[in-house]
């Protein structure tokens, strides 16, 4: 085609394409040439500017996507190489894909590191990386101590003299002991990277020299059971508490604990070793004499006792019914000997009087003939039997006295009343009171006019009690009564009440505790001993077995007989003033500000009445016979003018009277006087100090 032909085909390809006749094409073959095969041929031009293209793309691609990555390295001459193709360093920084990049570092004294750091999409970011030294090698000396153990971090390292130890780098802290010194402990930092470093330490001795001397010289000397040699003695003993223990024969041994400080130079006072004791065997017949050296108290035959040597001592030999035996002796140190004493024996008379005529008398398991007798007893304590087919063997331990006439009254008891014994030795009322059964006897009451303290109405009376009977061990309680009288108060003293539960009921009358008894009677549906008329008491029935007062002679019995009716208490606790401490709830010096007369030096925790059962119990079991309440008793009271001398038999008092007989001492009682438990009292009306307790007959 002609260049106007294609001059028109560009034209009408970019003139109007709605012409009405469209280009239709033809064949065209250029004249003279043939027909050939298509074909690409580039030429090197085009060649590399394609390939710079494409690197350049690529670059500029890499630029746009890669991370600027700083490492940061300690120590700073740290070789450092990345191990990536793609890794570009520019300055400090990397220009890194993203992804793990490996990493080697080494730096001189230090471990090799080789890891993959991970580079995010952030733009700039910063791995810090912290060489790890090596170990260090560390030298220690402690001196010319040497074998010292070494601990480092508490793990052994060694002993010292230690040398070029291994350590990794950092804080430490190196402890060295060694026997007999104290610890040495110390923070040391190792430097690390193969650096060597030395430590030089001083061991303290952990002991101190103690000297110790005696006299006499030569004693052996131990300390904490341990012999360190002989005195005069320089002994290196360590710090801390010690018992030094010296001995030396025919010397008694000398001990004591010492704090010793270590480096401190000690010398302990100079020892006076006193010469060891001697040993004396004491034997008596009989056996079982009391001794006493030189007026102390040593114990009993036979005996071993310690004796300071090179001084006369005296022995002196006890034993009831005996003669008192003195002897004197020396003993040398370390010296033993016997000492054999043949003790005298005192007798007294004692007479007996039985019941049967017929019965026999056996003194210590032997038979002695007929109980009605005078024998000559040993002035100890003896078992006496009174034995009769069809009785009860009656027994006790007699205490003989010399130069007391002495006189034992027996009755001894039938079958029946043997099987009266079988009966319960204790019930417990309606109320909740438990009650002991006494089986009383023949005894004396009242006091002989010699007595200190005793008044016109204390004649001596010979009292027959046949009839056994149960008495409550306690006096009626607040509580107890309320169940009869749910509106009575025993008031208040000094602001304080009286009338908690637990302490005894007070401020009654004779009659309401009458009334009472008859109450609790009925509540065990047994005959009332009180006759009532017109809501007053009019009498009493002796055969009744209900509740009552204990009579006068009933509750001198329980108060005064000790086993013995021979041998009467004077006051609640034994023969002499003042009572023992906290014995009883009488007059003391917390009352001494509205009572006109108390026990000095006495103070028994109570102003007031205490609760019922606050202190211990006469031995037969009974409270509160003494102090707290006074008691309201059965009997109307008498005058000594109506109280007989001839023997009485279960007495109950005057058939009439205007007043009825108080016994016992109370709280408010502080005097010789009413402290006494052959004291009687007497009234008609109330008192914050007088309260009761019940009985009744066994049958």
């Amino acid at each position: 085609m002609s260049d106007d032909n294609i001059k028109n085909h560009l034209s009408n390809t970019n003139g109007n394409q709605n012409l009405e006749e469209p280009i239709q094409p033809i064949d065209f073959t250029p004249v003279g040439q043939t027909s050939k095969k298509f074909s690409l041929k580039l030429s090197p031009v085009k060649v590399i500017l394609s390939a710079f293209f494409l690197i350049f793309a690529s670059a500029a691609w890499f630029v746009l996507s890669a991370k600027s990555v700083y490492l940061d390295v300690t120590p700073a001459a740290s070789i450092v190489n990345v191990e990536s193709p793609l890794a570009i360093k520019i300055g400090p920084r990397f220009l890194v894909l993203k992804g793990d990049l490996p990493v080697t570092v080494t730096a001189e004294g230090y471990y090799p590191l080789d890891t993959d750091l991970t580079v995010t999409d952030q733009q700039a970011q910063t791995f810090v990386i912290n060489m790890q030294p090596l170990p260090g090698f560390l030298t220690l000396n402690s001196g010319n101590i040497n074998g010292a153990q070494v601990f480092i971090d508490g793990q052994m390292a060694g002993e010292t003299p230690l040398t070029d130890f291994e350590v990794a780098a950092g804080d430490h802290i190196v402890s060295v002991t060694l026997d007999r010194y104290q610890a040495f402990e110390t923070a040391i930092f190792m430097e690390g990277r193969q650096t060597k470093q030395r430590l030089d330490i001083e061991l303290l001795p952990a002991w101190a020299e103690v000297s110790i001397n005696t006299r006499p010289a030569g004693a052996v000397v131990s300390v904490d059971g341990q012999d360190r040699g002989q005195t005069p003695l320089v002994a290196e003993i360590l710090e801390g508490e010690h018992e030094i223990l010296v001995k030396l024969p025919a010397h008694k041994v000398w001990t004591e604990n010492i704090a010793v400080i270590a480096r401190q130079t000690m010398t302990l006072p100079l020892i006076e070793l006193e010469q060891a004791d001697g040993l004396v065997l004491l034997q008596s017949s009989p056996s079982n004499a009391n001794v006493t050296m030189d007026g102390v108290f040593q114990g009993q035959t036979p005996l071993e006792i310690i004796v300071p040597p090179g001084t006369t001592h005296e022995l002196s030999f006890f034993l009831n019914g005996y003669q008192e035996t003195r002897r004197s002796f020396t003993t040398r140190p370390e010296e033993e000997i016997s000492l054999q004493v043949n003790l005298d024996p005192i007798f007294s008379s004692v007479e007996i009087s039985a019941i049967p005529a017929d019965a026999e008398l056996y003194v210590n398991g032997e038979l002695q003939g007929n109980a009605n007798q005078t024998i000559e007893l040993l002035a100890a304590t003896q078992l006496l039997e009174i034995k009769r087919d069809g009785y009860v063997t009656f027994e006790t331990d007699f205490v003989s006295r010399p130069g007391l006439e002495q006189k034992l009254d027996v009755r001894l008891k039938t079958l029946e009343e043997q099987r009266l014994e079988s009966i319960k030795p204790f019930i417990t009322n309606a109320v909740g009171q438990s009650m002991k059964l006494i089986y009383p006897g023949t005894f004396q009451m009242g006091a002989s006019r010699r007595e200190p303290g005793r008044q016109a109405n204390e004649v001596l009376r010979h009292v027959n009690l046949t009839r056994p009977f149960y008495l409550s061990l306690m006096e009626v309680n607040n509580s107890q009564f309320a169940r009869f009288d749910k509106e009575h108060s025993s008031g208040v003293i000094e602001g304080r009440t009286l009338s908690n539960n637990n302490q005894p009921v007070v401020r009654v009358t004779w009659d309401q505790a009458a009334f009472f008894c008859n109450w609790l009677s009925i509540e065990e549906g047994l005959e009332p001993f009180y006759l009532e008329e017109n809501g007053k008491i009019s009498g009493f029935n002796p055969a009744s077995i209900g509740y009552r007062l204990p009579t006068e002679a009933e509750w001198a019995w329980a108060a005064r007989v000790d086993n013995d009716p021979n041998s009467l208490l004077k006051f609640p606790w034994g023969p002499e003033l003042p009572p023992p401490a906290n014995h009883g709830n009488y007059a003391d010096i917390s009352a001494g500000v509205f009572l006109g007369r108390i026990i000095a030096n006495y103070n028994d925790g109570y102003l007031g009445t205490a609760p019922v059962g606050s202190f211990a119990p006469k031995s037969n079991g009974f409270f509160d016979m003494g102090g707290n309440a006074a008691e309201w008793v059965h009997d109307y009271y008498g005058s000594s003018g109506q109280i007989g001398t001839a023997m009485e038999t279960d007495p109950l008092g005057p058939v009439q009277g205007t007043y009825h007989v108080i016994r016992g001492s109370s709280w408010a009682h502080g005097t010789i006087t009413e402290l006494r438990l052959s004291f009687r009292d007497y009234n008609n009306e109330s008192r914050d100090d007088v309260g009761f307790r019940v009985a009744r007959y066994l049958e």
